[in-house]
């Protein structure tokens, strides 16, 4: 659902990681429809360049909250902050996340706990409070980037991948808590996106475009879709990859 038309209000948008490639490159796409945005972000110094990037592309408003995500206690007052300033909140865009170091992470506990708790605990925790602002509204759409890698542990990034399979499970079982309440819950599934997080990674110059790929996430959000794998092409692969046997997928070097 388009706002080109003049007639349509603009749509309030609360995006949580807002400097990510990935959110960037949607944000992009909404400013040019003249979407209300609320961005929130750690780095204050890019925060503020995203911001002043949307408002030339057309954003009709734009406020921003420097925050660190991980800290779980200062949510609920964050988001209603957010909430407050755009008046309302039609979509709430979670690209919130790390990919993290996997050899430190198999050497060290708290390394491991540090990539579960920003990819999945944090996540739960937004999550929470959105669901529940917009279960009180009959509406609004939850939009969460989760990934490819939670579909099927891997050796070469499983502490990812399994909180990843968590946010998307959690994910799962809020839609069917809130679909009925006229709550849209959409989980991104990505594979791997030239971007920040993904820079010096092998084999990167193979990995798909940052816009492409937020060209996908706006349509699906439009679509009131429930599951986004994008590339489409990553939802046969990990549907192979999820019904090999043990026994085969255990020799696989992935």
């Amino acid at each position: 659902m388009s706002n080109t038309d003049t007639d349509t209000a603009p749509r309030k948008i609360l995006v949580l990681g807002a400097t990510s490639g990935i959110a960037e490159a949607t944000c992009r796409i909404w400013a040019a429809e003249g979407a209300r945005l609320f961005l929130v972000a750690r780095n204050a110094e890019r925060l503020a360049a995203v911001a002043a990037d949307l408002r030339t592309r057309g954003a009709s408003y734009v406020d921003t909250a420097v925050a660190d995500l991980d800290d779980t206690d200062r949510h609920p007052a964050l988001l209603a902050h957010a909430v407050n300033s755009l008046t309302g909140m039609d979509i709430a865009y979670l690209a919130h996340g790390i990919l993290g170091d996997q050899a430190k992470a198999e050497q060290d506990f708290n390394a491991a706990a540090q990539i579960i708790y920003t990819d999945f605990m944090a996540p739960v925790s937004l999550l929470t409070w959105l669901a529940n602002f917009c279960v009180q509204r009959h509406a609004g759409t939850l939009a969460v980037i989760s990934s490819v890698a939670g579909d099927r542990g891997r050796r070469s990034n499983y502490l990812y991948g399994s909180a990843k399979a968590g946010l998307s499970e959690f994910l799962s079982g809020l839609r069917n808590r809130v679909d009925r309440e006229g709550v849209t819950v959409l989980t991104i599934k990505p594979g791997p996106v030239k971007t920040a997080m993904t820079f010096g990674v092998k084999g990167s110059y193979r990995f798909a475009d940052a816009d492409a790929v937020a060209a996908s996430i706006a349509r699906a959000i439009d679509k009131q879709r429930d599951v986004l794998y994008v590339p489409f092409r990553w939802q046969p692969i990990m549907f192979v990859l999820r019904h090999l046997p043990e026994r085969v997928f255990k020799k696989l070097s992935l």
